[in-house]
């Protein structure tokens, strides 16, 4: 059977979960094209990989480039897919302009604040009515230690109310798109506890957010599910919608270096798909607060984990495998 007749007998993805949540998938203008059909058919939230970060859309001050990012806005207005927003303000991915006057020296809080406005304001207005959630700050919080808040440029220069004032210019430029705050190990208890301050304080001050991106970039053992569940409901307390925003689940250990795996062994499928399984168990319980679920990829011909953390080690996390094919985890998620 061909991969096209194939995919005609397996259920859609996004329709099996059609009254629980949005189910999205990371692209890029390579993808869009190779896994065309994949796409399409299962995924009716589309989130740009790359193309939406500060360095793609302003690589020179004043100097937009929106072509690749328009023409993923064309490929999800044709087939009717909704967009996520990736992402406003983050201390990677944004060019060294930013931050640098003219003379090369440090900006100033004004000079940052003002860059900052002007490019939320841009970005989103070109799109308003598009998208419909923007990850507005990433990954601000610190992993460890005692800070809140991880070093950064813009927390350097700004101070600790560049948070505030990114949400407060997203408002602005689209009162109608949901604001949300992204990170990582956003399940691990020292962070998540960080993570619901900083959230916590926020709306305490009425800064305009509306939700909390957890990237879940898991695997095949960690974290738990207590863990999971616990930030869920931590973050829920506040009022505030969960998206799951970069869903991935290796198979590899944190601490597994390997690169001889050259196929994934019958352990690693196992776990994987009974993980999978867990996930979306979980995740069909919390979709009164869960209103979205994106993977970072679609199937895994294409993965950022092929280079991360072991840089050209194969890696196998998402549901279709390198072929377009759903894997057993498939089968088990939409078994609901």
């Amino acid at each position: 059977m061909t991969t096209h007749s194939a995919q005609k007998v397996v259920p859609s993805l996004s329709e099996v979960y059609k009254d629980d949540f949005k189910v999205g998938a990371a692209v890029n203008p390579i993808t869009l094209h190779s896994q065309k059909e994949l796409i399409i058919k299962h995924f009716n939230s589309l989130t740009a990989e790359n193309e939406m970060k500060f360095e793609s859309l302003q690589p020179e001050e004043g100097t937009f480039t929106f072509d690749k990012a328009d023409q993923l806005l064309s490929f999800a207005n044709e087939n009717h897919k909704s967009v996520r927003g990736h992402t406003l303000v983050w201390h990677n991915q944004t060019p060294d302009w930013v931050f640098k006057t003219k003379k090369g020296t440090i900006a100033d809080r004004y000079t940052l604040l003002e860059r900052m406005n002007t490019h939320i304001s841009t970005v989103m207005e070109r799109y308003k009515g598009q998208i419909y959630s923007w990850d507005v700050v990433n990954e601000a919080v610190a992993d460890t230690g005692v800070s809140l808040l991880r070093d950064s440029k813009w927390k350097d220069i700004v101070g600790e109310d560049f948070i505030d004032k990114a949400f407060e210019y997203a408002h602005l430029a689209d009162p109608n798109a949901a604001l949300f705050y992204n990170d990582y190990n956003e399940s691990h208890p020292e962070k998540r506890e960080k993570i619901y301050s900083l959230t916590k304080s926020l709306v305490e001050k009425g800064v305009p957010i509306h939700g909390i991106g957890l990237q879940a970039h898991w695997n095949i053992y960690s974290p738990s599910l207590d863990h999971i569940r616990v930030a869920i409901e931590r973050y829920a307390s506040l009022g505030l919608q969960i998206h799951i925003t970069e869903m991935d689940v290796s198979v590899y250990d944190v601490d597994d270096k390997r690169t001889d795996v050259k196929v994934p062994t019958q352990e690693m499928i196992i776990k994987q798909t009974e993980r999978y399984n867990s996930f979306f168990e979980l995740f069909r319980e919390y979709s009164d607060v869960i209103t979205s679920v994106t993977f970072w990829g679609a199937a895994d011909d294409y993965t950022w984990l092929d280079d991360f953390p072991v840089r050209g080690r194969k890696n196998w996390p998402l549901l279709f495998d390198e072929h377009h094919q759903p894997k057993q985890s498939f089968w088990q998620v939409i078994n609901r």
